[in-house]
């Protein structure tokens, strides 16, 4: 995959995922429908190529407005590597030299496994989640609204304690797919199921878009530098 395709995928991608979430604030408050319909009119021109790279330098713009607006990334961690992401495409669209883009978008890239692999150490090092009780009161305690046969999932501690090293393995090993094409292929994979089951089962839909928005910038950065 080249570097230009790669970008441009990552862009469209991103537009998507951003586009999606502006969908959900036009029926709110009159600042936020101005705010967010202008994000959608931009990512729209985004996933078109029209006006490139102006409307991917208006939001980025526009989300400075935005952080004003909520004091900060108001839906946590999807919201931040959302921000990550455009900003670093910003970069590397408008970046004078293609060492500089190739700088930018790797360090998205790079972002990417640390997300994983960070993850990872802050859940094994927590007696609750070594334990699998973390993961039985994300069953238990989710804050959507979830079948009780879903919910019942808390009541089976081998299975959540299998589950939770499972997810820990997987994000502290998630680096050395890197290391082989097909395995980092296989890894993002198992990464996007990850992420499309907590979407469809806990409604945490935008970490799978935004997730998988960043994709080309490691596979672009894997097959860079190995």
């Amino acid at each position: 995959m080249s570097l230009d395709l790669a970008i441009r995928l990552a862009q469209t991608l991103l537009a998507l995922a951003l586009l999606q979430q502006s969908l959900e604030h036009l029926c709110g408050p009159r600042d936020e429908r101005a705010l967010f319909g202008a994000r959608a009119v931009l990512c729209g021109l985004v996933v078109a190529g029209l006006a490139a790279p102006w409307p991917l330098v208006g939001l980025a713009g526009l989300s400075l407005l935005i952080l004003q607006r909520f004091q900060g990334p108001y839906n946590g961690g999807s919201d931040r590597m959302g921000l990550l992401a455009l900003w670093c495409l910003t970069a590397a669209t408008l970046a004078p030299s293609i060492h500089l883009k190739e700088l930018f978008f790797g360090y998205l890239g790079a972002q990417l496994v640390l997300s994983y692999f960070i993850s990872g150490g802050v859940k094994i090092v927590n007696p609750d989640w070594r334990s699998g009780r973390a993961l039985g009161d994300v069953f238990r305690f989710s804050a959507y609204p979830v079948s009780e046969a879903l919910r019942g999932w808390a009541d089976r501690p081998r299975v959540l304690l299998a589950m939770s090293w499972a997810v820990m393995g997987f994000e502290l090993a998630f680096p050395l797919a890197m290391l082989w094409r097909p395995g980092l292929v296989a890894a993002l994979a198992v990464a996007a199921t990850f992420h499309l089951a907590n979407a469809c089962l806990f409604g945490l839909n935008r970490f799978f878009w935004t997730w998988v928005a960043t994709y080309p910038a490691l596979l672009w950065l894997q097959a860079r530098v190995f």
